[in-house]
């Protein structure tokens, strides 16, 4: 099939939501702006995960999966997608749906003049001192990198291949994708998506993550600015 359209969906012991992401992303392939396939990232998932995977793969020709042999983290999983998606486009959400698949469709819409359209989450859904974590760690994050970016924890993205692949990732990264674009001379935006409640599984993340991780996060990520290597060819023979 001629894809376009890459969704990278990570998952870590997520066996109650697999067949639901399986329902809702299918829907979705049926009114994408973009020709679209789904690669799952298995993050060494010690519940079901996997054979739910492989059940859904092998009956859905848009679906396919690699499978990590130990847990890597979130940042690795996204790498990895990356690392194996073949088409122009990609992004990526959360095996928990708590933003909606259809949304990609308003994120593709501006991509054209962008290298990546990230979502804000309005009206989020979840617990205070969740929001008030996210908020803090993106106040620091944003004194960092000054991206401009609200909510760069948002778990709905697109990015232009070519630009995806040449980010050095490391653990923790996943949060700075926006500034890792604009590192390249890209073009960033964020626009509005909807955002629900967690209605199966648990979180993988506690206050530590939002908050003592994401600030150790920023001094490797000044670190990787500083010692960045950006380059274009004018010309090749």
């Amino acid at each position: 099939m001629n894809f376009q359209f890459t969704i990278i969906v990570p998952v870590y012991n997520e066996e109650d939501n697999l067949f639901r992401v399986e329902k809702e992303l299918l829907a979705y392939t049926k009114i994408a702006t973009k020709k679209t396939k789904i690669l799952f990232v298995n993050d060494g998932s010690k519940d079901k995960s996997q054979e739910l995977i492989e059940t859904i793969c092998n009956r859905n020709p848009e679906f396919s999966f690699i499978s990590f042999e130990s847990n890597r983290g979130l940042s690795a999983a996204v790498k990895a997608g990356f690392d194996y998606t073949e088409t122009e486009l990609v992004g990526y959400i959360d095996s928990d749906l708590q933003t909606a698949p259809e949304d990609f469709n308003l994120l593709l819409e501006h991509i054209g003049p962008y290298d990546l359209v990230t979502g804000v989450r309005s009206n989020r859904k979840d617990s205070f001192v969740k929001n008030m974590s996210s908020k803090i760690a993106n106040g620091i994050r944003r004194s960092f990198t000054h991206d401009g970016m609200d909510d760069t924890g948002c778990p709905l993205k697109v990015i232009k291949t070519d630009y995806a692949k040449r980010i050095p990732m490391f653990r923790g990264l996943h949060r700075f994708l926006p500034a890792m674009i604009l590192l390249q001379n890209g073009k960033v935006i964020q626009i509005p998506v909807q955002h629900f409640p967690r209605i199966a599984g648990q979180a993988n993340f506690g206050v530590w993550n939002r908050l003592l991780g994401p600030l150790a996060d920023c001094f490797a990520y000044l670190w990787m600015k500083k010692k960045y290597i950006n380059y274009k060819v004018a010309k090749q023979g």
